[in-house]
């Protein structure tokens, strides 16, 4: 074979072995992955097994396993099973562990070290606030879906129940129509068929029978919703029109800066109506900022967690939310009513004031209204204010709360397109890491401590492409 670039031939022996160091460059991601993982105080952060056992046969220390994880989720392999084929053929993987070799029962420790795995991906982030990568205090927060070990028909909502139930009563009455017509038939294929229609009957009633007592677990449940595979998960609408899937809702807030993921969280909660508080409250315990702006998209829109935000050190800028069909109409909308803080009334279009009415003393709500209730009678563009005899507008008591929060955006035209930026693009990495495949473990807890691991992975990765393999070493090791 000539003109071509040749091997060497597998049979040549060499006078000395070769080392693995010498196949493993400098800048390899690995020994990123080496260093961080020992620099860890494994047994402060909660790994058992750091201390040996006096007797019984030597156990794997957890260093080497959880440097297995980390290089496993670097290079897009999840799977403790891959993991344990890649230590026999991968190089890296060799000279990371010391060409050590543990099964994939071995290499499983996120099933038993969750708290400890998910202090370590912790770890890395306050790393990263130690290297001051956090200065610029505005992070954005979204959340997204991510499927579960759970088939769509293995969940059960009440909804669900009572649609498969009907399509069981419809199918026995279909094939009951058919075994009466077979009944009247004669011969030994309508014998056969007879049997057959007959064993398709019990089989139904068989399935009848579970899905009652599926329906009363799901009765019992407090979201009314019950999974076979994964108790944990949850049935969840996405974007689609008619679609959803069964999984949770990873929800993850970014440093707007250098995109690194400050906090995450999982929850098997669709919505993000409630997570605003939360997450704000860890971004900024993660970033150690005393102040942080969370910019956030209009699902996390809701007065009480905003609330909540007031005086924590959280300012959430996000756009309000329009659930007023007034514009449509060719009504006068919310926002053409200008309030007046200083007198505590809104001006409308035709520069009369609406007044606060008087609260009434049985009242449970927190809710005012405001009316003219001489200027609506005659006012030639009443048709366009309101169908009513006069126009109400009602304001929370806590609005200025909220005011503020839209002064905010008002100053920051720019903050939704930052959000956009920031936060949509490790969603994608993300999943586009995980490929088109659901988690791969199960119930809550476990699958908290695989999102950490792919956290922690790409958190590494960022640093890396900040840093620089050899900058990045010497900073951990410092």
């Amino acid at each position: 074979m000539k003109r071509f670039v040749e091997g060497e031939d597998r049979r040549q022996a060499t006078l000395l072995p070769d080392s693995l160091e010498d196949y493993v460059t400098e800048d390899n991601p690995v020994r990123v992955v080496d260093v961080f993982i020992d620099e860890l105080d494994l047994e402060a952060l909660g790994f058992s097994g750091v201390v040996p056992e006096v007797t019984g046969r030597p156990a794997y220390h957890p260093a080497t396993l959880l440097k297995i994880y980390l290089y496993g989720y670097l290079n897009r392999i999840q799977s403790s099973r891959r993991l344990e084929r890649e230590t026999q053929r991968d190089i890296e993987l060799m000279w990371l562990t010391g060409r050590l070799m543990p099964d994939f029962k071995t290499i499983a420790v996120r099933r038993d070290s969750g708290p400890a795995i998910r202090a370590a991906c912790a770890q890395f982030v306050v790393l990263c606030r130690q290297f001051n990568l956090f200065t610029r205090t505005i992070v954005a927060i979204d959340g997204s879906k991510f499927k579960a070990v759970n088939n769509r028909d293995k969940n059960f909502t009440v909804a669900k129940v009572a649609k498969r139930v009907e399509q069981v009563e419809a199918s026995i009455a279909r094939y009951l129509t058919v075994l009466d017509r077979a009944d009247r038939e004669d011969g030994d294929m309508a014998e056969a068929k007879t049997i057959r229609l007959k064993e398709k009957i019990e089989g139904l009633q068989r399935q009848m029978q579970s899905l009652r007592e599926i329906g009363k677990q799901v009765e019992a449940a407090p979201d009314k919703q019950v999974s076979l595979t994964d108790p944990d998960a949850r049935s969840m609408a996405t974007s689609g029109k008619g679609t959803g899937i069964v999984g949770y809702n990873v929800q993850i807030a970014v440093d707007a800066e250098h995109h690194l993921i400050v906090a995450h969280e999982v929850t098997n909660v669709g919505s993000d109506r409630a997570q605003l508080t939360a997450m704000g409250r860890k971004a900024r315990w993660a970033s150690g900022c005393e102040e942080v702006t969370v910019l956030a998209d209009r699902g996390y829109y809701n007065g009480d967690e905003v609330l909540a935000c007031e005086g924590t050190g959280i300012l959430p800028v996000i756009p309000k939310t329009q659930t007023s069909g007034n514009a449509k109409r060719g009504l006068f909308t919310v926002a053409d009513f200008i309030y007046d803080a200083e007198n505590d009334r809104y001006t409308c279009p035709a520069g009369e004031h609406l007044t606060k009415g008087k609260v009434r003393s049985d009242r449970r709500d927190n809710i005012d209204n405001y009316r003219n209730l001489t200027a609506c009678l005659t006012w030639a563009l009443k048709p366009r204010c309101t169908p009513d005899k006069v126009k109400r507008l009602k304001r929370w008591e806590h609005e200025s709360v909220l005011d503020k929060m839209h002064a905010r955006l008002d100053h920051m035209p720019e903050a939704m397109t930052i959000r956009r930026q920031t936060v949509e693009h490790p969603f994608g990495t993300l999943k586009a890491w995980m490929g088109s495949t659901h988690f791969l473990t199960r119930t809550l807890e476990k699958v908290k401590t695989e999102m950490s691991l792919q956290v922690l992975a790409y958190n590494m990765k960022r640093m890396i492409n900040i840093f620089g393999v050899n900058p990045l070493m010497q900073a951990i090791a410092a």
